[in-house]
């Protein structure tokens, strides 16, 4: 994906919104060719500073859970949306990063899951080493070849799949270097994984009942390195 906005101007996409121009989400968005399932995120200065996906609701099958609206989904128009920022939120539109922090920083600094609606102060600070884990409610999956070894949110088999965290961390050699999306809907994107129940289990120890249940699973894994270097 475009690092600057540059480049994503050049390779397609063009903006839907600027910095400040939709409450409760901070950065110039891009999408390309009308596909929401990749929103790329640029700072005032133009460096990328986050990503989203954009899914529809679904009424029937109750998605987004009720408890997750303005929490871990915002709506704009038609659709919900799930952010990561890849650094401080509250200066995405205010300061941006300048380009010496991003030659230095590269993609960014830390994983900012926006987890309500004001992204200054609500957010889940993804740890950046796994040990960081263990004191806190990520519980540890499998580990794929060119993936990592995937942790999900709290997990537990009878739990009720309102309470299913729609984000998963990767770690490669103790280190956070890719996260990806787990929406309980159908995703129509060609980004989109779309894993069989049966392969479900390929990701997660413990799966819960409910995440059994969903009539079509959608995944993204998203590499903050080269996915070929991944080892586990």
């Amino acid at each position: 994906m475009p690092r600057t906005m540059a480049q994503a101007v050049d390779q397609g996409f063009t903006m839907v919104s600027d910095c400040g121009e939709i409450p409760g989400m901070n950065g110039k968005r891009f999408v390309k060719e009308g596909d929401y399932a990749v929103v790329l995120l640029y700072g005032l200065n133009g460096y990328i500073a986050g990503i989203q996906i954009g899914v529809q609701h679904n009424d029937s099958s109750g998605f987004p859970p009720h408890n997750q609206i303005n929490q871990t989904f915002l709506r704009v128009d038609d659709k919900y949306f799930l952010t990561a920022y890849f650094s401080n939120p509250a200066t995405i539109c205010t300061l941006g990063r300048s380009r010496r922090q991003f030659m230095i920083e590269g993609i960014g600094t830390r994983i900012y899951i926006q987890n309500g609606p004001d992204p200054a102060t609500n957010f889940l600070v993804a740890p950046m080493a796994e040990t960081g884990t263990y004191v806190t409610k990520w519980t540890k999956g499998y580990c794929l070849f060119s993936m990592g070894v995937h942790y999900w949110y709290d997990i537990k088999e009878d739990m009720s799949c309102d309470d299913f965290f729609p984000v998963f961390l990767l770690y490669n050699s103790g280190r956070l270097n890719a996260f990806g999306w787990a929406v309980a809907t159908d995703v129509k994107s060609k980004r989109m994984e779309h894993p069989a129940h049966s392969d479900i289990q390929s990701y997660m120890y413990t799966v819960p009942k409910c995440v059994r249940e969903i009539p079509r699973l959608s995944m993204m894994h998203i590499y903050l390195t080269n996915p070929l270097k991944n080892f586990c």
